[in-house]
């Protein structure tokens, strides 16, 4: 069950200690890596990181045994593999990506003249423009925005990949500026936001869990040069065991300076990687390019997410634009289900079972469930809006 060295192969006789961290076994693992010609579906492979045209799996995604066997490859890749790929092209057209940066760039201005300085959690306060909440904020702002956003079959299928169905997304925009420092080194949410002192309380068994129950990812509202500071990555950084604890060392930190890889990327392509890779966001060398990232957090449905979102107010909102695109034929079923698992609940749990209990199966219907049925049965939006309040309520303790 482990995504990490072959060392939490026998029994832990006890946690991890930063202390412990090795860094001679950190390149050990490091070096002892897949080959790179087994990746069957990648359109090329740079610095050992799988690249994938989104171009071409288009067809293999709707083929269920080609998803099933791209999906599965994708997992070993985040799991055994880089810990990480690209995906080029997932927006063909680019539309969505501009509509979904002027509505972010609204809110970035409106929130610096109120005096909203977003801080960030591995650079300097203010180096950077950040909005947090970021998923909530562009669908109550523009649901019609972030329906033609979040209905990318390839987000909807790397998601599952790793982390199954049911999943819950967040986001954060980062834009770094030219002259934006780069970020330290780190492994991400849930253990890599622990203190040390956290962190070495939680059993070696936990430390391999984290990594599963959330995917990072990293669409590009513009052109990444190289120079422009796209993610700095470790390849195959994830497999060490004791990573949680070992990024903090200054070691750890002047090996991964040292040895990373940065990949440009083009407006509309995104990155996915295993949250327990060592990466960190690059310094901005250029005079004039604005880096824009919508940072996806994708956490398991058995997990929580980072951030509390109003989910029931951006259904409410959502759904009048999805009923009219399956009515006009301007989105497919697939898409409108690829919006939905971006914005409503899928895990009915937890739930006040006295007042929503299972019906006909072991679970109450989710907020997902809902959303879809609704859609299946062309309800109006005042039944559907009527529908979800009711079930949160039902849902209160």
């Amino acid at each position: 069950m482990n995504s990490t060295d072959e060392r939490n192969d026998a029994p832990a006789r006890r946690g991890y200690r930063e202390q412990d961290c090795s860094l001679r076994d950190f390149v050990a693992v490091l070096k002892a890596r897949p080959e790179d010609g087994d990746l069957k579906f990648a359109a090329d492979i740079c610095e050992h990181v799988p690249i994938y045209d989104c171009r071409e799996p288009r067809n293999d995604l709707e083929d269920p045994l080609c998803r099933a066997d791209l999906q599965a490859e994708w997992a070993n890749v985040f799991n055994r593999g880089a810990g990480v790929l690209v995906l080029k092209r997932v927006y063909a057209d680019t539309t969505p990506v501009d509509d979904a940066t002027k509505v972010f760039e609204s809110i970035i201005r409106e929130e610096r003249e109120a005096g909203a300085a977003a801080a960030d959690h591995f650079a300097k306060a203010g180096a950077n423009d950040r909005i947090w909440n970021a998923q909530e904020k562009l669908c109550l702002r523009a649901p019609s925005v972030f329906a033609r956003y979040y209905s990318s079959a390839a987000i909807l299928a790397v998601a599952e990949a790793w982390l199954g169905p049911r999943f819950q997304v967040t986001s954060q925009v980062n834009v770094v500026r030219p002259g934006g420092e780069a970020q330290q080194a780190h492994r991400d949410y849930h253990l890599g936001f622990q203190t040390v002192a956290e962190a070495e309380r939680y059993p070696a068994h936990v430390h391999a869990m984290s990594a599963f129950l959330t995917l990072q990812g990293a669409i590009a509202h513009s052109d990444m040069p190289v120079e422009s500071g796209p993610t700095k990555l470790l390849p195959f950084s994830q497999r060490y065991a004791e990573g949680y604890l070992a990024w903090r060392r200054q070691d750890f930190r002047d090996y991964f300076e040292t040895h990373f890889v940065q990949l440009p990327l083009a407006k509309g392509d995104a990155l996915f990687f295993n949250p327990a890779l060592f990466h960190a966001a690059g310094s901005n060398r250029t005079a004039s390019v604005q880096r824009m990232a919508n940072l996806l957090q994708i956490s398991s449905a058995y997990g929580r997410a980072m951030e509390s979102l109003n989910r029931a107010r951006m259904c409410e909102a959502l759904y009048p634009v999805l009923l009219e695109c399956l009515g006009t034929s301007s989105m497919t079923r697939a898409e409108a289900d690829a919006v939905v698992a971006s914005c409503a609940e899928g895990y009915p749990f937890p739930t006040n079972l006295d007042r929503d209990p299972p019906l006909g199966g072991l679970a109450p219907e989710s907020q997902q469930g809902l959303f879809s049925r609704a859609l299946d049965e062309s309800w109006t939006v005042d039944r559907f809006r009527a529908a979800i309040r009711e079930q949160v309520l039902r849902r209160e303790a």
